[in-house]
């Protein structure tokens, strides 16, 4: 287990899986305990805040906390909250759900034309919000932008932004040029002045790398790469591959010159010289991570049920190492009992592929462990990832002990209770109608409750599908029922009158 896993920061944030760590710290996926939501959390090391340059750093880290929240643009990260905890000091983000750009990248070679002109679009976008603060980046590159699932792309990293305004400018005097070599302006690498036009350089770097599968400087060491980015014209894009668009290698290549001046004005401009490379609307692919898809459908819903089909659920943030089942179920147990559904959540996920290893895929632990990730899942209010596994459930207890027994038609009910949550009702409808027969059946567990909350159930989905009438004449039946074995102030029989008044059907 990674060395801070399950640590409170501020009485609030739980550490969880470290997601990365570079030299102003450690960034880590956690959970908030008060809202129960994930975020991301970055710490500065104590090792770095320690000795001569320790309130160097301590300057830097807290400008950052200031710098990014001052920003409101959808292609940002979120600040939440920031703050020390003991001798280290603290940002909380908002937790991003996709792939970095250099994971995207490497997973997608070569990587499409269109897609890296919609990546730089949107970048471009986030940019020219950033440059109006002003800030300047300073580290823009691939492990700094997340591709969320819905294509949309979100900047990370504001830590080693300068602020061009009077009072915080100039906090780097050790004279070390903040950044990364392969991504650095030639007049970052020496030290000079840096502004708009420095991150529109680390822009065409990050092109040229999706473009080309490469930097277009690289060495085996920072000096000789930054002796490089100053001295070496880059290799156009087109003798790698012809099939790319002159426009989009010539603005690489402005983007890439030497001198500030020669490269484009702003940020705007770049955008401009892309929009006619952007993909038309039309129908994307549907797949994930696709960065054309807010072009091509702009403002859709996103996962687009229209086009794609439900996913498998997937686990969420996973846990550090190989967990312990029962201690992992123990956690569950406690973050239900404390009211940390989402922390529950990802725990389940993590640990059922690590217990169906252990006991077998179909062994009670597992069933069990199954069982309680639906419900959680439920209680989250992730219906559509609670929908297979709950069909899977319901499918396998009832091949195992038929179709009226009570834990698959639970199962059954969690279903139609699912597809009513995703605004499916003739789906749900017809799950309710279904299960309706077994509850009626007197042999049947669930007494004549449980055929009431189905009854009312399917009143009501009658009515969502515009079918007032047979809505009125089932509501008028359990009402009946109801004020025969409850009276008339039965819950119930309350809530159905009132569903019947509004549907001016009853005085």
């Amino acid at each position: 287990m990674t060395e801070g896993t399950g640590r409170l920061i501020s009485g609030r944030y739980a550490l969880s899986t470290l997601l990365g760590q570079g030299g102003m710290g450690q960034v880590w996926a956690a959970y908030d305990q008060r809202l129960d939501r994930r975020v991301a959390v970055k710490l500065l090391r104590p090792d770095r805040v320690a000795g001569q340059d320790g309130d160097e750093l301590r300057r830097r880290f807290l400008r950052e906390c200031r710098v990014t929240a001052q920003v409101d643009h959808p292609g940002l990260v979120t600040v939440h909250d920031a703050g020390s905890d003991d001798e280290e000091l603290f940002l909380v983000m908002q937790y991003v759900d996709g792939a970095d750009l250099a994971e995207h990248l490497a997973e997608h070679t070569p990587y499409p034309w269109p897609w890296a002109v919609a990546v730089a679009a949107q970048l471009c976008a986030v940019l020219s919000a950033v440059h109006a603060v002003p800030i300047v980046h300073r580290d823009l590159k691939p492990r700094n932008v997340m591709v969320r699932q819905d294509g949309t792309i979100v900047v990370l990293d504001l830590g080693v932004a300068s602020v061009m305004e009077t009072d915080t400018t100039r906090l780097t005097n050790t004279g070390t040029p903040i950044g990364t070599p392969a991504y650095m302006a030639p007049e970052q690498a020496m030290g000079g002045t840096v502004g708009p036009y420095t991150d529109l350089y680390a822009l065409g770097v990050l092109l040229h790398e999706l473009l080309g599968g490469d930097v277009p400087f690289a060495g085996s060491s920072a000096l000789g790469v930054l002796h490089r980015h100053l001295y070496e014209p880059p290799v156009p894009v087109r003798r790698m591959r012809p099939e790319i668009p002159d426009a989009l290698e010539a603005l690489v290549l402005r983007l890439l010159a030497k001198d500030p001046q020669h490269r484009p004005a702003s940020a705007q401009e770049v955008y401009e010289d892309l929009a006619p490379l952007l993909a038309a609307r039309g129908t994307p692919t549907g797949a994930p991570l696709d960065p054309t898809r807010p072009f091509v459908r702009p403002h859709a819903p996103w996962p687009d049920r229209a086009r794609t089909p439900a996913d498998r659920p997937t686990p969420g943030t996973p846990l550090p190492g190989r967990p312990d089942v029962a201690r992992a179920v123990d956690d569950v147990k406690r973050f239900l009992g404390e009211g940390r559904i989402t922390q529950a959540v990802d725990v389940l996920g993590a640990i059922l592929p690590v217990a169906a290893e252990q006991h077998g895929a179909n062994s009670p632990v597992v069933r069990s462990l199954r069982k309680q990730y639906a419900a959680t899942l439920m209680d989250d209010g992730q219906y559509r990832r609670a929908l297979p596994e709950l069909r899977r459930l319901a499918d396998e207890r009832a091949t195992e002990a038929g179709q009226a027994d009570p834990q698959a038609l639970g199962f059954r009910q969690d279903i139609a209770q699912c597809l009513e949550q995703l605004g499916e009702p003739a789906a749900a409808l017809a799950e309710y109608r279904a299960l309706l027969p077994y509850y009626e059946n007197q042999y049947v567990g669930g007494g004549p409750e449980r055929a009431h909350d189905v009854r009312r159930s399917i009143g009501h989905l009658l009515l969502a599908l515009g079918d007032r009438a047979a809505a009125h004449d089932t509501l008028v039946r359990l009402l009946h029922d109801v004020e025969r074995l409850g009276g008339p102030a039965h819950p119930r029989a309350v809530d159905i009158r009132r569903t019947l008044q509004w549907l001016g059907q009853v005085r």
